[in-house]
């Protein structure tokens, strides 16, 4: 950390000498030069996290063996024009630093690393990997094609007029016609969100939103876990499951995680009505979590919804649980929690950030027989760095923060991309994808890094995160759609495509527009 530290500063030291310079090359320099630094470079004791990353931003290295015998370790950096750039090290694990600013952003690129004898010959090759030097940050980016007040207002309207939101003002039962409210945890508890918010945000629509709200979080109790059972009101994470086919190893189970979306929910619809009920759900979800929780501070990701026992012996990545302890000790009172949510941090240091496996746990990607890294995602890193910074950073904090943010970029932010061979760009970028297994950009994911990066902007005042966040942010507007204000979930412009809509992922768009409207 020293190291960056010093690296930073020079940097700084180099845009006081050049004031010539526009805000946006100074921002574009100092990325540039951030990009040279590894992101938790592996070695010793710390395990190499990208053996499956098919992409890098920041100058990458990788677990390479020594050779017995080798002197020196000739690096050789080979682009599919031709172009090459090679050096030599003492080690076959050496960071890409020394020759990674001279390739072109959006080259696809070859490594081979071979080891040298006393007199430079090669006595083998020790490794070899092909990726993508990706695109850096180089703004400027489009900027938000509305006031972000306005276009959050304009997504909210959009889901409060679907026919099937409009259906819960005289039902307790969902309209199945979106087929997401198989989901009820996630999507049901993002729906009272939606709706808690419009009240807020347009009190002429209070009195509507907050029956539509009620009456959903009605059929979520109604589908909870009876008190006295092992998940006491725990609302399904699956209803009706309409893709059990598809996801058959789901039948009967439900998320771990799942619960506190709909606890976040029912805590978000006791702050506008003040009934008690609401509060009461929530805490009865905390509490039945303070029961699941492991010796080791840990949860299962998923337990038989009926019996309430642990499906299989995996762990859940546990940000959102941590998150809503934090909520109900900071804004309730309910400092019961402060205990287990400490527990769990330990056990998220020790068996998840340590080692960089910051594995997707999402209910269509099926964890069972993934190796080590092979499917990570920022949907746990970079909200992970949020909760520090919300927590209040301790010793070591900021750092993991940055490197979180930074690990977030480098494997699934998109600042562009190339044209394909009918000329146009695959993605709307900038853009972020949400995992290995599904490769592609969503706007949760952008939300995610970008809410990190105003977090650390907050703490810090380091415009660059904040002028990375605004980018991310801005195209949230772009991608929006201007004459109904959905917020798309998938920002993909291939031909034909089918843009998602995931009524979650909407309101996250939603609170980070509000955010950038507050910020600006």
């Amino acid at each position: 950390m020293k190291k960056i530290v010093i690296i930073l500063a020079l940097v700084g030291v180099m845009f006081s000498c050049a004031p010539k310079k526009d805000a946006n090359q100074l921002l574009t320099d100092r990325a540039a030069a951030e990009y040279l630094i590894s992101v938790h470079p592996g070695g010793g004791d710390t395990p190499f996290w990208n053996g499956f990353s098919k992409k890098f931003i920041y100058a990458p290295s990788f677990d390479f063996k020594t050779v017995e015998g080798a002197v020196k370790y000739l690096y050789t950096v080979t682009s599919t024009e031709g172009q090459s750039w090679s050096f030599t090290a003492d080690s076959p694990q050496c960071s890409l630093s020394e020759v990674w600013g001279k390739i072109p952003y959006g080259t696809n690129v070859s490594l081979t690393v071979d080891a040298l004898d006393d007199n430079g010959g090669v006595i083998a090759r020790t490794g070899q990997r092909e990726f993508f030097r990706d695109y850096g940050f180089n703004p400027p980016y489009n900027d938000a094609v509305r006031d972000y007040r306005q276009a959050a207002i304009m997504g909210m309207l959009h889901v409060h007029t679907m026919p099937q939101i409009q259906h819960w003002l005289t039902s307790v039962e969902p309209d199945m016609s979106y087929p997401h409210n198989t989901y009820p945890c996630k999507i049901i508890g993002a729906t009272i969100q939606v709706e808690v918010l419009l009240a807020k945000c347009v009190p002429s629509y209070r009195e509507e939103a907050l029956t539509i709200a009620k009456n959903a979080a009605q059929f979520l109790m109604a589908q909870a876990r009876r008190p006295g059972e092992k998940l006491a009101y725990f609302p399904p994470t699956y209803y009706k499951d309409l893709e059990a086919s598809k996801y058959s190893w789901n039948k009967g189970k439900t998320m771990a995680m799942e619960a506190a979306s709909a606890g976040e929910a029912y805590l978000d619809l006791y702050d506008m009505t003040g009934e008690k009920l609401y509060l009461e759900q929530a805490v009865g979800i905390a509490n039945t979590y303070l029961t699941l929780q492991n010796e080791d501070g840990s949860w299962h990701i998923k337990y038989d919804f009926a019996t309430g026992e642990p499906v299989n012996d995996t762990k859940a990545m546990l940000h959102p649980l941590l998150r809503y302890f934090l909520r109900l000790e900071q804004d309730y009172g309910q400092t019961q929690y402060a205990q287990a949510r400490i527990c769990g941090e330990k056990w998220m240091k020790e068996h998840i950030l340590d080692r960089f496996d910051m594995t997707g746990q999402f209910e269509d990607v099926n964890v069972l027989g993934l190796q080590p890294y092979e499917n990570l995602t920022n949907c746990t890193a970079a909200p992970y760095a949020s909760y520090l910074i919300l927590r209040g950073l301790e010793e070591g904090d900021l750092e993991r923060a940055y490197e979180l943010v930074r690990f977030s970029e480098d494997q699934f932010v998109y600042w562009d991309c190339p044209i394909d061979e009918r000329g146009v760009k695959r993605d709307s970028c900038p853009c972020v994808f949400e995992q290995y297994k599904y490769a592609m950009p969503v706007d949760n994911s952008a939300c995610n890094v970008a809410n990190a990066m105003l977090d650390i902007y907050e703490q810090t005042g380091d415009e660059l995160m904040r002028a990375k966040a605004k980018a991310l942010v801005d195209n949230i507007t772009v991608v929006q759609c201007v004459n109904t204000g959905k917020l798309l979930t998938t920002w993909r412009l291939r031909l034909n495509y089918k843009p998602t809509y995931w009524i979650n992922c909407a309101y996250d768009s939603m609170v980070i527009l509000l955010r950038m409207s507050e910020l600006s």
